[in-house]
């Protein structure tokens, strides 16, 4: 997550209070337990000083470490990664034909992953003030499963993983 300058931080607390909620909602998936872990995410934002910061903050946490996650995946940069989208029936779909939050979640990352944060921030608060509650619910569970999945792929290679992913 991009650091932030103490006196422009309304709430200097925010940045371990998000890690502490993305850290019990991933040990709750890892789990098994995918709706323990939005109630945990949902009670903990709800609780924020500013809910509807605290959502897009946490959901830019997640995919920025994705993002990172790739670039090592992807020999620290320097190789391609390519993503795919695929349809409930297994078959590879074009981005644009895809779930609003899959779409979402594929543009956030991308953006991420390009360096473009104003643009990652953009595309979740676009979601925050036009989706539904089930496709904020469904974008909150592609940014933790793909955090889920990213280190364990990460950690097979012996390659570094933040200590608050890998529980």
């Amino acid at each position: 997550m991009r650091n932030v300058e103490p006196d422009s931080e309304p709430d200097p607390n925010r940045r371990e209070r998000l890690i502490d909620t993305a850290c019990a909602a991933l040990a709750a998936m890892r789990a098994g337990e995918d709706d323990g872990a939005l109630d945990h995410v949902a009670s903990a934002v709800q609780a924020a000083p500013n809910s509807h910061a605290d959502a897009r903050e946490l959901m830019l946490l997640l995919f920025h470490e994705c993002s990172a996650m790739v670039a090592e995946l992807g020999s620290g940069g320097t190789a391609p990664v390519k993503m795919q989208v695929y349809d409930d029936d297994g078959q590879e779909v074009p981005i644009d034909e895809a779930d609003p939050p899959v779409r979402t979640a594929v543009r956030t990352l991308l953006a991420e992953v390009h360096g473009d944060q104003a643009a990652a921030k953009a595309q979740i608060e676009i979601a925050l003030a036009n989706a539904d509650p089930d496709e904020m619910t469904a974008l909150m569970v592609q940014a933790l499963r793909w955090t889920l999945r990213l280190s364990d792929e990460c950690l097979s290679r012996d390659l570094p993983v933040p200590a608050w992913i890998r529980g």
